[in-house]
């Protein structure tokens, strides 16, 4: 009986060996492909809904009243308001804080009556306001063109020149508690304003205070047995001398 070596049994043929080094090979690749783009996931701070005292106050006002005071603290600070009812105000504003980088914030304020537990409405009202920025970009577009030229032939002389665009680049909610109390502060003035104005108007006006006429002064007794009877004499204001 022929003899057989151990390795022999086992070997593996060369035509076979080649496509599993190609796999292995495919597999590694995959794994640290697999492992570049988890470590290149965008990385965001999830939505707690915990607090609701950045983007809400309270104010002892109407709709109608709280969203005219919204409008008024915009249009002081320079906001192009886009709309304007009795329950919704919008606005947009411009920044440029560098050369080829420009801003726009778009402030919305919406306007809602508070409830109570009974489902009866109550004279509060809760003011809702969100800014959204939006970041846009220059961007240089390269276009070419030819010319050409019949009478030589098929000559075409080629023409670069580029365009600048402006593209959006980001988009973000503003989250900054300091930014949302200065803009609630100036609406409770603009919403105490027409209250003061109301209360001063309605003040009822002061009389003006009339001092009494003078007490006549008695004349003198009469002297007894005279059938006159006594005078009563008042005081005379003086006047200058006419003759």
């Amino acid at each position: 009986m022929p003899s057989m070596h151990f390795n022999s049994l086992f070997a593996v043929p060369a035509p076979v060996r080649m496509p599993v080094f190609a796999a292995g090979l495919l597999s590694a690749a995959l794994l640290l492909a697999g492992c570049g783009s988890a470590s290149r996931q965008v990385s965001y701070e999830p939505e707690a809904f915990g607090s609701t005292n950045t983007h809400t106050r309270d104010y002892e006002a109407t709709e109608a009243q709280t969203c005219e005071a919204a409008r008024r603290a915009l249009l002081s600070q320079g906001y192009m308001i886009t709309a304007a009812n009795a329950d919704l105000v919008t606005g947009r504003k411009s920044f440029q804080p560098a050369a080829e980088v420009h801003v726009e914030v778009e402030f919305r304020v919406v306007c809602a009556r508070e409830s109570t537990r009974s489902g009866k409405a109550s004279r509060n009202t809760v003011a809702f306001a969100t800014a959204l920025q939006d970041r846009y970009g220059l961007k240089k577009v390269n276009n070419s063109a030819s010319l050409g030229v019949g009478a030589i032939g098929s000559l075409s002389l080629p023409f670069a020149s580029s365009d600048d665009a402006m593209v959006k680049v980001a988009s973000e909610t503003l989250t900054d508690e300091r930014f949302y109390d200065r803009f609630f502060a100036l609406l409770d003035r603009f919403l105490e304003g027409p209250e003061a104005e109301d209360e001063a108007a309605t003040r009822p006006e002061e009389t003006p205070v009339v001092s009494p006429a003078p007490a006549p002064v008695p004349a003198p007794a009469a002297a007894p047995g005279s059938d006159s009877a006594p005078a009563v004499t008042y005081p005379v204001t003086s006047s200058p001398n006419r003759g």
